[in-house]
């Protein structure tokens, strides 16, 4: 049946171009954005996903920043680190020779005290970011320092922060609130560093920083005029320990650099997986919606040349009663 009244094709059409409208719109808001999935009203499941995992991101990033801070303190302490041990490698040296008969015990003496004030002025120097793992002037201990390291995520959405932790007490140098804090104004026991020890003990320390007062007891290592020879052997023997103390700490610190090197890392390679992953899930694919496009562009021209199609029918009804 024909109706003036009643257009079925063009309404047929119409719905058919607004569909084809509604489409194009979708396609081309995904190409304008670049996303597939822009909205929870687009796919609530990957949507969610997609938000989650864009916030670890976020979180992975301030711990890169984490770990580039805790990496400079680490470095800080090692470069001064290594820097002492040269100093106390030197010290021993200078023992040494002073060991030689007929040298003047005083003049290397006085060379032992600048070595003494390098010492005092690398583990002084040794701070980044107000924090010194090597010299400490606090009443209470530095204790162990934590390093952030990693952002987790577990199956069950829990989340949780791993560190590295290292304690200071390994490497701190010099406490001028407790001298046995420190590994250079702790004091040594030479006799329990004798392969046959005699039971007395002989303690030595190697600095002096006030207001810490040495071990009740204890002897600086410091040549005199009058200086013997077992002196001698028991302050390089205290100085030997030292240094191995030193060797201890700076290989400690020297492994957490390489810890934070790997995990820097491991967490930019996180961080670019777990953007791929988002990437697949809620990014556009633009070939294909290039594509759609085109083929959408074609299907609206044809739908407005069907509806205009449609609408000649009723001047077609009119032409024959103009007859």
């Amino acid at each position: 049946m024909t109706s003036i009244m009643t257009n079925a094709a063009a309404m047929a059409a119409l719905q058919t171009l607004r569909s084809i409208n509604s489409n194009m719109a979708e396609v081309q808001n995904r190409i304008s954005s670049g996303y597939r999935v822009q909205t929870a009203g687009d796919n609530a499941a990957y949507w969610s996903i997609a938000t989650t995992m864009r916030s670890d991101n976020a979180a992975l990033s301030t711990v890169q920043d984490a770990l580039g801070l805790g990496a400079a303190k680490v470095d800080t302490a090692y470069a001064a680190m290594e820097t002492s041990i040269d100093v106390i490698s030197e010290i021993k040296a200078k023992l040494v020779a002073a060991r030689e008969p007929g040298v003047d015990k005083l003049k290397i003496d006085k060379e032992i005290t600048e070595l003494k004030n390098q010492l005092l002025s690398a583990a002084q120097s040794a701070s980044f970011s107000g924090e010194n793992w090597l010299y400490n002037s606090n009443a209470a201990a530095v204790g162990t320092k934590s390093i952030v390291a990693s952002f987790n995520r577990s199956g069950n959405g829990n989340v949780s922060v791993t560190t590295l932790d290292f304690d200071t007490a390994q490497s701190m140098l010099i406490d001028t609130a407790d001298a046995t804090r420190g590994l250079l104004t702790n004091s040594y026991d030479a006799d329990q560093l004798q392969a046959t020890p005699s039971g007395t003990p002989r303690l030595y320390h190697l600095i002096v920083a006030p207001p810490a007062t040495p071990v009740a007891g204890s002897t600086e290592v410091k040549l005199t005029g009058v200086t013997t020879s077992a002196q001698l052997d028991d302050m390089i023997s205290v100085v030997d320990k030292m240094l191995s103390k030193l060797t201890d700490s700076a290989s400690t610190l020297g492994a957490i650099t390489t810890r934070i090197d790997m995990q820097e890392s491991f967490v930019a390679n996180l961080m670019d997986v777990i953007d791929k992953g988002v990437g697949r899930l809620v990014d556009a694919d633009m070939n294909e919606e290039s594509t759609r496009l085109k083929a959408l562009q074609t299907q609206q021209q044809l739908g407005i040349q069907a509806l205009s199609i449609a609408n000649t029918n009723s001047e077609n009804i009119l032409r024959l009663f103009q007859q």
